[in-house]
């Protein structure tokens, strides 16, 4: 793989940063008031349970954001079965608390629809006011170099649509819990996947106050 990559490797002490991109764009959404129907408390909620996956994406994955902080996406390698992240369970109801039982639907429906073969897992794309398209391509292009598929479930505009241009298929629909329609889409192992990228880590300036940032997001 030639020339500079539009994205870096996430590192632990960007995992706030994320979390709050992918509240900040889900929290709008009609699957986040059923998730936590009490929208004062919503935004907090989202970025706590994002946290507990995206930590565990650092560890049985990736996470890359654009230089600027802006737009973020999250992966999980599933070569083989992982585990749930530690002492998820109390984790979650702690994070959630009355509505634990809503992500926990959640949860199942979407493990429900993943494919059973090896593949890297496309589980967070946050883009805060633009830059999806951008962060999207950049984690592709570091996923090709790992020669396996990729599988992403998404609602369909605007993300549906930038999955295809990457050569993503549709798969199906199937209906989140609260009815909103989500899609599975599945990219076949690239036929050159171009070298092997190192994943150099580099620091990102800090944005907003404690160094954290907003955007948004799709699961």
């Amino acid at each position: 793989m030639t020339g500079a990559m539009p994205v870096i490797r996430a590192r632990w002490c960007d995992v706030g940063r994320i979390a709050d991109l992918v509240a900040e764009a889900l929290s709008p959404t009609a699957l986040a008031a059923w998730l936590v129907p009490d929208a004062p408390r919503r935004s907090t909620v989202l970025a706590a349970v994002a946290r507990i996956w995206i930590e565990h994406a650092l560890l049985f994955g990736d996470a890359f954001l654009l230089p600027d902080g802006t737009a973020a996406t999250v992966w999980f390698h599933r070569y083989r079965p992982i585990p749930p992240p530690r002492r998820y369970v109390d984790r979650l109801g702690a994070a959630a608390g009355p509505d634990v039982d809503r992500f926990r639907r959640l949860d199942d429906e979407l493990a429900a629809r993943r494919p059973v073969e090896p593949h890297n897992h496309l589980a967070l794309l946050a883009a805060p006011g633009g830059g999806a398209a951008e962060a999207l391509a950049g984690a592709q292009r570091r996923m090709d170099t790992l020669s396996l598929p990729t599988y992403a479930q998404v609602d369909d505009e605007p993300y549906g649509s930038l999955l295809r241009r990457l050569g993503y298929l549709d798969r199906g629909i199937f209906p989140a819990p609260d009815g909103t329609e989500l899609r599975s889409m599945w990219r076949p192992t690239p036929a050159h996947p171009g070298g092997n990228d190192r994943w150099p880590v580099r620091r990102i300036g800090r944005r907003g106050r404690n160094g954290r940032a907003a955007g948004r997001a799709t699961h």
